[in-house]
Protein backbone atom coordinates (compact mmCIF):
# COMPACT_ATOMS: atom_id res chain seq x y z
CA UNK A 1 0.00 0.00 0.00
CA UNK A 2 2.79 2.41 0.87
CA UNK A 3 4.68 1.61 -2.34
CA UNK A 4 1.47 2.16 -4.31
CA UNK A 5 1.01 5.53 -2.62
CA UNK A 6 4.52 6.58 -3.71
CA UNK A 7 3.83 5.46 -7.29
CA UNK A 8 0.53 7.35 -7.38
CA UNK A 9 2.18 10.48 -6.01
CA UNK A 10 4.91 10.40 -8.67
CA UNK A 11 2.37 9.83 -11.46
CA UNK A 12 0.24 12.72 -10.24
CA UNK A 13 3.33 14.92 -10.05
CA UNK A 14 4.18 14.14 -13.67
CA UNK A 15 0.65 14.70 -14.92
CA UNK A 16 0.50 18.07 -13.18
CA UNK A 17 3.85 19.15 -14.69
CA UNK A 18 2.88 19.67 -18.33
CA UNK A 19 6.36 20.94 -19.26
CA UNK A 20 8.04 17.74 -18.03
CA UNK A 21 5.50 15.59 -19.87
CA UNK A 22 6.20 17.47 -23.09
CA UNK A 23 9.94 17.13 -22.49
CA UNK A 24 9.65 13.36 -22.13
CA UNK A 25 7.10 12.63 -24.83
CA UNK A 26 7.21 15.36 -27.48
CA UNK A 27 10.84 16.56 -27.44
CA UNK A 28 12.41 13.17 -28.42
CA UNK A 29 10.00 12.82 -31.34
CA UNK A 30 10.72 16.38 -32.45
CA UNK A 31 14.48 15.77 -32.40
CA UNK A 32 14.12 12.47 -34.26
CA UNK A 33 11.95 14.21 -36.86
CA UNK A 34 14.59 16.89 -37.42
CA UNK A 35 17.30 14.22 -37.67
CA UNK A 36 15.26 12.41 -40.32
CA UNK A 37 15.04 15.66 -42.31
CA UNK A 38 18.79 16.09 -42.13
CA UNK A 39 20.03 12.54 -42.70
CA UNK A 40 17.31 11.21 -45.00
CA UNK A 41 17.45 14.12 -47.41
CA UNK A 42 18.34 13.93 -51.06
CA UNK A 43 21.87 13.13 -52.20
CA UNK A 44 23.88 16.29 -52.68
CA UNK A 45 24.05 17.43 -56.31
CA UNK A 46 27.33 19.23 -57.16
CA UNK A 47 26.88 22.58 -58.92
CA UNK A 48 29.35 23.17 -61.74
CA UNK A 49 29.94 26.08 -64.04
CA UNK A 50 31.15 25.21 -67.55
CA UNK A 51 33.25 27.49 -69.78
CA UNK A 52 34.07 26.32 -73.32
CA UNK A 53 33.28 22.73 -72.30
CA UNK A 54 32.23 20.37 -75.12
CA UNK A 55 28.56 19.40 -75.08
CA UNK A 56 29.29 15.63 -74.78
CA UNK A 57 31.29 16.18 -71.57
CA UNK A 58 28.54 18.40 -70.14
CA UNK A 59 26.03 15.66 -70.93
CA UNK A 60 28.21 13.05 -69.21
CA UNK A 61 28.40 15.22 -66.07
CA UNK A 62 24.63 15.72 -66.08
CA UNK A 63 24.10 11.99 -66.52
CA UNK A 64 26.21 11.51 -63.40
CA UNK A 65 23.78 13.76 -61.47
CA UNK A 66 25.73 17.02 -61.60
CA UNK A 67 24.03 20.38 -62.07
CA UNK A 68 25.96 22.04 -64.91
CA UNK A 69 25.39 25.61 -66.13
CA UNK A 70 27.18 27.19 -69.07
CA UNK A 71 28.74 30.60 -68.37
CA UNK A 72 31.19 33.00 -69.83
CA UNK A 73 34.53 33.05 -68.00
CA UNK A 74 33.74 36.26 -66.09
CA UNK A 75 30.24 35.14 -65.10
CA UNK A 76 31.53 31.80 -63.87
CA UNK A 77 34.16 33.43 -61.64
CA UNK A 78 31.55 35.78 -60.18
CA UNK A 79 29.23 32.88 -59.35
CA UNK A 80 32.12 30.98 -57.79
CA UNK A 81 33.13 34.00 -55.69
CA UNK A 82 29.53 34.27 -54.43
CA UNK A 83 29.54 30.55 -53.45
CA UNK A 84 26.74 29.77 -55.91
CA UNK A 85 28.92 27.11 -57.55
CA UNK A 86 31.10 24.31 -56.17
CA UNK A 87 33.54 24.50 -59.09
CA UNK A 88 34.17 25.97 -62.53
CA UNK A 89 35.39 23.73 -65.35
CA UNK A 90 37.22 25.44 -68.21
CA UNK A 91 38.55 23.73 -71.33
CA UNK A 92 41.75 25.24 -72.74
CA UNK A 93 42.39 23.17 -75.80
CA UNK A 94 42.16 19.53 -74.70
CA UNK A 95 43.23 20.07 -71.07
CA UNK A 96 40.42 20.58 -68.51
CA UNK A 97 41.07 23.20 -65.84
CA UNK A 98 39.02 22.88 -62.67
CA UNK A 99 38.73 25.65 -60.08
CA UNK A 100 37.14 24.42 -56.85
CA UNK A 101 35.40 26.79 -54.45
CA UNK A 102 37.25 24.75 -51.86
CA UNK A 103 35.65 25.66 -48.54
CA UNK A 104 33.92 22.27 -48.07
CA UNK A 105 36.15 19.17 -48.44
CA UNK A 106 33.16 16.84 -48.93
CA UNK A 107 31.91 18.90 -51.89
CA UNK A 108 35.42 19.02 -53.33
CA UNK A 109 35.62 15.24 -53.28
CA UNK A 110 32.17 14.90 -54.87
CA UNK A 111 33.12 17.22 -57.74
CA UNK A 112 36.48 15.51 -58.35
CA UNK A 113 34.87 12.06 -58.33
CA UNK A 114 32.19 13.05 -60.85
CA UNK A 115 34.69 14.78 -63.14
CA UNK A 116 36.99 11.78 -63.11
CA UNK A 117 34.14 9.43 -64.03
CA UNK A 118 32.94 11.79 -66.76
CA UNK A 119 36.41 12.08 -68.29
CA UNK A 120 36.90 8.32 -68.18
CA UNK A 121 33.60 7.65 -69.91
CA UNK A 122 34.35 10.36 -72.49
CA UNK A 123 37.73 8.89 -73.45
CA UNK A 124 37.85 7.21 -76.88
CA UNK A 125 37.36 3.46 -76.89
CA UNK A 126 40.61 1.55 -76.42
CA UNK A 127 42.35 4.55 -74.83
CA UNK A 128 43.66 3.84 -71.38
CA UNK A 129 45.02 7.29 -70.61
CA UNK A 130 42.64 9.97 -69.36
CA UNK A 131 43.56 13.65 -69.39
CA UNK A 132 44.23 14.74 -65.83
CA UNK A 133 42.58 18.09 -65.06
CA UNK A 134 44.58 21.00 -63.69
CA UNK A 135 43.09 21.67 -60.25
CA UNK A 136 43.21 24.97 -58.37
CA UNK A 137 41.42 26.08 -55.21
CA UNK A 138 39.71 29.44 -54.76
CA UNK A 139 39.61 28.84 -50.99
CA UNK A 140 41.13 26.17 -48.83
CA UNK A 141 43.56 23.59 -50.16
CA UNK A 142 43.81 19.94 -51.16
CA UNK A 143 44.86 18.97 -47.62
CA UNK A 144 42.09 20.95 -45.91
CA UNK A 145 40.65 18.90 -43.03
CA UNK A 146 36.97 18.41 -42.35
CA UNK A 147 37.47 20.06 -38.95
CA UNK A 148 38.50 23.27 -40.72
CA UNK A 149 35.07 23.29 -42.34
CA UNK A 150 33.10 22.37 -39.20
CA UNK A 151 35.24 24.40 -36.80
CA UNK A 152 33.67 27.83 -37.42
CA UNK A 153 30.20 26.37 -36.83
CA UNK A 154 31.36 24.66 -33.64
CA UNK A 155 32.87 27.91 -32.34
CA UNK A 156 29.54 29.64 -32.85
CA UNK A 157 27.61 26.74 -31.31
CA UNK A 158 29.66 26.49 -28.12
CA UNK A 159 29.57 30.24 -27.59
CA UNK A 160 25.81 30.28 -28.11
CA UNK A 161 25.02 27.18 -26.04
CA UNK A 162 27.02 27.97 -22.91
CA UNK A 163 26.04 31.64 -22.83
CA UNK A 164 22.37 30.73 -23.30
CA UNK A 165 22.45 28.17 -20.49
CA UNK A 166 24.52 30.14 -17.99
CA UNK A 167 22.73 33.44 -18.54
CA UNK A 168 19.32 31.78 -18.28
CA UNK A 169 20.18 29.96 -15.04
CA UNK A 170 21.86 33.03 -13.55
CA UNK A 171 18.94 35.32 -14.35
CA UNK A 172 16.56 32.68 -12.98
CA UNK A 173 18.45 32.66 -9.69
CA UNK A 174 18.24 36.45 -9.58
CA UNK A 175 14.47 36.12 -9.86
CA UNK A 176 13.93 33.15 -7.51
CA UNK A 177 16.37 34.63 -4.96
CA UNK A 178 14.33 37.82 -4.75
CA UNK A 179 17.01 40.12 -6.18
CA UNK A 180 14.94 40.98 -9.25
CA UNK A 181 11.86 41.73 -7.15
CA UNK A 182 13.87 44.12 -4.98
CA UNK A 183 15.15 45.89 -8.10
CA UNK A 184 11.61 46.15 -9.43
CA UNK A 185 10.59 47.84 -6.20
CA UNK A 186 13.05 50.67 -6.91
CA UNK A 187 12.45 53.58 -9.32
CA UNK A 188 14.42 51.71 -12.00
CA UNK A 189 12.49 51.25 -15.22
CA UNK A 190 12.19 47.88 -16.92
CA UNK A 191 14.45 48.76 -19.84
CA UNK A 192 17.16 49.97 -17.44
CA UNK A 193 17.08 46.65 -15.60
CA UNK A 194 17.28 44.64 -18.84
CA UNK A 195 20.11 46.74 -20.28
CA UNK A 196 21.98 46.61 -16.98
CA UNK A 197 21.76 42.83 -16.79
CA UNK A 198 22.74 42.42 -20.45
CA UNK A 199 25.79 44.68 -20.03
CA UNK A 200 26.75 43.06 -16.72
CA UNK A 201 26.58 39.52 -18.03
CA UNK A 202 27.99 40.75 -21.33
CA UNK A 203 31.38 41.47 -19.77
CA UNK A 204 31.85 37.80 -18.91
CA UNK A 205 30.40 36.57 -22.20
CA UNK A 206 32.89 38.84 -23.98
CA UNK A 207 35.73 37.17 -22.12
CA UNK A 208 34.35 33.71 -22.89
CA UNK A 209 33.84 34.42 -26.59
CA UNK A 210 37.36 35.86 -26.86
CA UNK A 211 38.95 32.82 -25.21
CA UNK A 212 37.01 30.34 -27.37
CA UNK A 213 37.90 32.14 -30.60
CA UNK A 214 41.57 32.45 -29.58
CA UNK A 215 41.84 28.82 -28.47
CA UNK A 216 40.25 27.47 -31.67
CA UNK A 217 42.48 29.48 -34.00
CA UNK A 218 45.77 29.72 -32.10
CA UNK A 219 45.90 26.44 -30.16
CA UNK A 220 43.80 24.05 -32.26
CA UNK A 221 45.08 25.61 -35.48
CA UNK A 222 41.76 26.09 -37.26
CA UNK A 223 42.09 27.68 -40.68
CA UNK A 224 42.13 31.46 -40.33
CA UNK A 225 42.32 33.38 -43.60
CA UNK A 226 40.43 36.51 -42.59
CA UNK A 227 40.72 38.92 -39.70
CA UNK A 228 40.61 37.63 -36.13
CA UNK A 229 38.84 40.87 -35.14
CA UNK A 230 35.92 40.01 -37.41
CA UNK A 231 35.77 36.55 -35.82
CA UNK A 232 35.69 38.21 -32.41
CA UNK A 233 32.92 40.57 -33.54
CA UNK A 234 30.71 37.70 -34.73
CA UNK A 235 31.29 35.61 -31.61
CA UNK A 236 30.44 38.62 -29.43
CA UNK A 237 27.21 39.24 -31.35
CA UNK A 238 26.31 35.55 -31.05
CA UNK A 239 27.01 35.69 -27.33
CA UNK A 240 24.80 38.77 -26.90
CA UNK A 241 21.99 37.11 -28.87
CA UNK A 242 22.29 33.99 -26.68
CA UNK A 243 22.48 36.16 -23.55
CA UNK A 244 19.32 38.09 -24.34
CA UNK A 245 17.51 34.90 -25.42
CA UNK A 246 18.59 33.03 -22.28
CA UNK A 247 17.31 35.76 -19.98
CA UNK A 248 14.06 35.87 -21.95
CA UNK A 249 13.47 32.12 -21.73
CA UNK A 250 14.27 32.11 -18.00
CA UNK A 251 11.12 34.18 -17.44
CA UNK A 252 9.11 31.06 -18.31
CA UNK A 253 10.98 28.71 -15.97
CA UNK A 254 10.53 28.27 -12.23
CA UNK A 255 13.76 26.36 -11.51
CA UNK A 256 17.03 25.27 -13.13
CA UNK A 257 15.58 21.95 -14.26
CA UNK A 258 12.86 23.69 -16.22
CA UNK A 259 15.47 25.97 -17.78
CA UNK A 260 17.41 22.93 -18.99
CA UNK A 261 14.19 21.55 -20.47
CA UNK A 262 14.23 24.33 -23.05
CA UNK A 263 17.50 23.08 -24.55
CA UNK A 264 15.87 20.50 -26.91
CA UNK A 265 13.48 23.17 -28.17
CA UNK A 266 15.89 26.12 -28.44
CA UNK A 267 19.41 24.72 -28.92
CA UNK A 268 19.00 21.43 -30.80
CA UNK A 269 17.22 22.99 -33.83
CA UNK A 270 20.04 25.55 -34.02
CA UNK A 271 22.49 22.68 -34.53
CA UNK A 272 20.55 21.01 -37.34
CA UNK A 273 19.93 24.23 -39.27
CA UNK A 274 23.20 26.05 -38.56
CA UNK A 275 25.07 24.70 -41.58
CA UNK A 276 26.86 21.96 -39.65
CA UNK A 277 24.89 19.63 -41.92
CA UNK A 278 24.30 20.56 -45.55
CA UNK A 279 20.97 22.32 -45.99
CA UNK A 280 21.14 21.70 -49.74
CA UNK A 281 20.03 18.10 -49.24
CA UNK A 282 16.85 19.16 -47.44
CA UNK A 283 13.58 19.99 -49.11
CA UNK A 284 13.44 23.61 -50.25
CA UNK A 285 10.36 24.33 -48.13
CA UNK A 286 12.32 23.37 -44.97
CA UNK A 287 15.48 25.40 -45.54
CA UNK A 288 13.81 28.65 -44.48
CA UNK A 289 13.76 27.38 -40.87
CA UNK A 290 17.49 28.06 -40.63
CA UNK A 291 16.93 31.73 -41.44
CA UNK A 292 14.96 32.09 -38.19
CA UNK A 293 17.91 31.08 -36.01
CA UNK A 294 20.81 33.27 -34.84
CA UNK A 295 23.37 30.47 -35.12
CA UNK A 296 22.70 30.16 -38.87
CA UNK A 297 23.93 33.70 -39.46
CA UNK A 298 26.80 33.41 -36.99
CA UNK A 299 28.09 30.20 -38.60
CA UNK A 300 27.73 31.67 -42.09
CA UNK A 301 29.76 34.75 -41.13
CA UNK A 302 32.45 32.73 -39.32
CA UNK A 303 32.91 30.43 -42.32
CA UNK A 304 33.16 33.39 -44.66
CA UNK A 305 35.81 35.01 -42.47
CA UNK A 306 37.89 32.01 -41.41
CA UNK A 307 37.82 29.95 -44.63
CA UNK A 308 37.12 32.44 -47.41
CA UNK A 309 38.88 35.47 -45.92
CA UNK A 310 35.77 37.62 -46.29
CA UNK A 311 35.67 41.22 -45.15
CA UNK A 312 32.94 43.62 -44.10
CA UNK A 313 31.30 43.56 -47.56
CA UNK A 314 30.47 39.87 -47.10
CA UNK A 315 29.48 39.78 -43.43
CA UNK A 316 27.59 43.05 -42.90
CA UNK A 317 24.20 41.39 -43.40
CA UNK A 318 24.98 38.66 -40.85
CA UNK A 319 26.12 41.35 -38.40
CA UNK A 320 22.91 43.31 -38.93
CA UNK A 321 20.70 40.25 -38.44
CA UNK A 322 22.51 39.14 -35.26
CA UNK A 323 22.24 42.65 -33.81
CA UNK A 324 18.53 42.66 -34.71
CA UNK A 325 18.00 39.34 -32.92
CA UNK A 326 19.60 40.79 -29.79
CA UNK A 327 17.47 43.93 -29.96
CA UNK A 328 14.25 41.95 -30.44
CA UNK A 329 15.06 39.61 -27.54
CA UNK A 330 15.84 42.60 -25.31
CA UNK A 331 12.49 44.20 -26.16
CA UNK A 332 10.73 40.94 -25.38
CA UNK A 333 12.64 40.81 -22.07
CA UNK A 334 11.25 44.23 -21.18
CA UNK A 335 7.75 43.06 -22.03
CA UNK A 336 8.23 39.86 -19.99
CA UNK A 337 9.00 41.92 -16.87
CA UNK A 338 5.47 43.30 -16.98
CA UNK A 339 4.20 40.23 -15.15
CA UNK A 340 6.39 41.25 -12.19
CA UNK A 341 5.62 44.94 -12.15
CA UNK A 342 3.84 47.48 -14.31
CA UNK A 343 5.63 50.79 -14.64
Amino acid sequence: MRIRAIVIRILRQFFHDKRTLMMMLVAPMLILFMMSLVFNGNTYVPKLGAVNVPAPLIQKLQDLNAEVTVYSDEEAQTELDNVHLDAVLVMNGTTPQLTLEGSDPSKNKAVLFLLQKALQSSAPAGTAAVLAPTITYLHGAADMAAFDNFGPVLIGFFVFFFVFLLSGVSFLRERTGGTLERLLATPLRRWEIVVGYILGFGIFTTLQATLIAWFATSVLGLMMVGSFWYVLLITLLLALAALSLGTLISAFANNEFQMIQFIPLIIVPQVFFSGLFSLDTMSVYLRWIGHLMPLYYGADALRNIMIRGAGWDRIWLDVLVLASFTLVFMILNIVALKKHRKI
